[in-house]
């Protein structure tokens, strides 16, 4: 029964989250292309910059390779929902940012993201210019120490959804319900 209990507040403090988040972001976001320009690498090794985030509606999801629970099951997720959309999900890109470029190489990457998906793209690269990109996309992230010298990330767990302007066009939290994910990608994919 208090497992029914924590579950339950877990997922009303995700919902109340993933609402603060997405009202934050609009304020901050309003008009025109979202973060500053970066160059990075995808998982194949190749240069990406802010120019795949325009040209056509994209998912974007901050995570680590390492991590336990949040990130497989959100990459997942969004495989899922691209699947679901079918030919009317043609146009969205989805794309996996490392928060842990350090361990996340692209060679990491691509092995990662292709035992889930071959709709996601990896995107990691220098630590410091990795980190700048976070920033400028206002991202939660943080490096935690753990017993043996290990670490694992704390970091922001919605989707962010970018127009095909690269302009914010909203959030999807962690957990949210999968008709609800799905109906804010169909509207995103329908403005593209």
């Amino acid at each position: 029964m208090m497992r029914f209990v924590l579950v339950g507040i877990l997922v009303a403090m995700t919902a109340v989250i993933g609402f603060m988040t997405f009202d934050w972001y609009r304020q901050q976001n309003s008009a025109g292309p979202y973060g500053a320009p970066f160059t990075l690498v995808d998982q194949k090794g190749a240069e990406i910059t802010e120019a795949a985030f325009r040209g056509q509606p994209s998912a974007v999801f901050f995570g680590f390779t390492h991590c336990p629970e949040v990130c497989p099951t959100t990459l997942f997720e969004i495989d899922g929902w691209l699947k679901k959309l079918g030919s009317n999900g043609e146009n969205l890109r989805a794309y996996f940012v490392s928060v842990d470029p350090a361990r996340d190489t692209p060679e990491i990457l691509d092995s990662y993201i292709g035992n889930i998906s071959d709709r996601i793209t990896g995107i990691t690269g220098d630590v410091d210019k990795v980190h700048a990109m976070l920033k400028s996309f206002g991202i939660y992230w943080k490096k935690v120490d753990l017993q043996g010298g290990e670490y694992t990330m704390d970091h922001f767990a919605s989707v962010v959804l970018l127009d095909s302007e690269g302009a914010f066009a909203g959030t999807i939290a962690y957990g949210e319900n999968a008709d609800a994910a799905l109906a804010k990608l169909r509207r995103l994919a329908a403005e593209g």
